[in-house]
């Protein structure tokens, strides 16, 4: 019999964010998270509850747990973007149809107390958090901000009935296709014709005051993006300390316009997955080393976020960003890059990499069902 309950508690909470240790263990592809950071993160005091409505369950079976599930409104989505969907997220459980049937049974009776005429997920609190459920590339280990689950989960869930919803798509791409000269070339032509000028930084320090005029950058870029929920202040705060204190200023290139305005970022990050998977949920008091070594000797990085202002899509600014880059992965003796998640239907992006000889090979899908 399976039995599921709300976790309130701070043990019960501990207990969420564990219990992937236990279903992952010797998985050598899931990529855990810090679970102090995590259990933090869940706290009353997070600020993104201020317009979220979350709960957490977990399931137990013979008093064991045997899955875990959260399930949130974001008030922002349903009122401005006028989704009555509740979302569900943090969706782990055992190969035990009975398990993931009763967990999702809790967030449709959430979204039905709510007024809510759907459900969909996996899914964080906000567009910042991770999504989508892998349906390709079981065999590929997961980025620092991918969510990674075994194949039998998007069985499950078809199995109860829903559909798909949203799509990513995740490139491997090729550095050697980095023309360099022609990069070059195309970067100077057009810093000269639109007079803008790549904006380089030394130290994360420099970097802090232009991170609010980047986020800024991000919403306007995704704008026309049905599904993307604006970045709101308090959550630009959050991801500054969550995330940019693991990212090396060289990895950051930004565009400026004749007026010192912003005009294109890109975020690359050396791959953090194998060092997190070295500190086994903890940053103390060794897992930071491993952390640090990342940071300094790294083979692998990712794209994780790229902007540019809509009135410079089809300017070519792109190869400054790409000369940056390069720069930066030759200085770093990188060798594999790859992207995160990126829409489907997000042909723009997905169309800055042509050059590089991009492979699809991670796929990633929410799934939906009417409530």
């Amino acid at each position: 019999m399976i039995e599921v309950k709300q976790a309130i508690t701070k043990k019960e909470i501990k207990e969420f964010v564990q219990f992937p240790f236990t279903l992952y263990k010797d998985n050598p592809y899931w990529v855990p998270s810090i679970i102090k950071e995590e259990v933090k993160s869940f706290d009353s005091s997070n600020d993104i509850f201020k317009t979220v409505a979350v709960r957490f369950f977990l399931a137990y079976k013979n008093n064991k747990v045997v899955g875990r599930i959260a399930c949130c409104i974001n008030w922002t989505e349903v009122k401005d973007l006028h989704k009555p969907k509740v979302r569900f997220g943090w969706f782990d459980f055992i190969d035990d149809l009975e398990v993931s049937r009763a967990l999702l049974a809790e967030v449709e009776k959430f979204g039905q107390a709510h007024e809510m005429k759907y459900m969909e997920g996996p899914m964080g609190f906000s567009n910042m958090d991770k999504a989508g459920m892998l349906t390709k590339g079981f065999d590929r280990l997961a980025t620092m901000i991918g969510l990674y689950n075994y194949e039998y989960y998007p069985q499950h869930l078809a199995s109860l009935g829903f559909k798909p919803e949203a799509e990513w798509l995740e490139y491997s791409l090729d550095i050697t296709a980095f023309d360099e000269e022609k990069i070059t070339k195309m970067s100077q032509m057009v810093q000269q014709r639109y007079h803008v000028k790549p904006l380089e930084f030394k130290t994360t320090k420099e970097l802090m005051p232009y991170v609010d005029e980047m986020f800024a950058l991000l919403n306007k870029t995704y704008a026309d993006l049905q599904s993307f929920v604006p970045i709101e202040p308090f959550q630009i705060e959050h991801y500054k300390k969550k995330y940019l204190q693991f990212i090396h200023p060289d990895f950051i290139s930004c565009v400026m316009d004749e007026n010192h305005k912003m005009i294109a970022f890109a975020i690359t990050m050396p791959s953090f997955s194998k060092a997190f998977q070295k500190t086994k949920g903890k940053l103390f008091p060794f897992g930071f080393i491993h952390l640090l070594q990342a940071m300094k000797n790294n083979n692998r990085a990712e794209y994780y976020l790229i902007g540019i202002d809509p009135e410079f899509r089809n300017k070519g600014v792109t190869a400054i960003i790409f000369e940056e880059i390069y720069a930066c992965f030759t200085k770093h003796k990188i060798q594999h890059i790859e992207t995160n998640p990126l829409l489907v239907e997000n042909l723009k992006i997905q169309q800055l990499w042509k050059h590089l000889n991009p492979e699809i090979h991670k796929e990633r899908k929410t799934y939906r069902k009417d409530i």
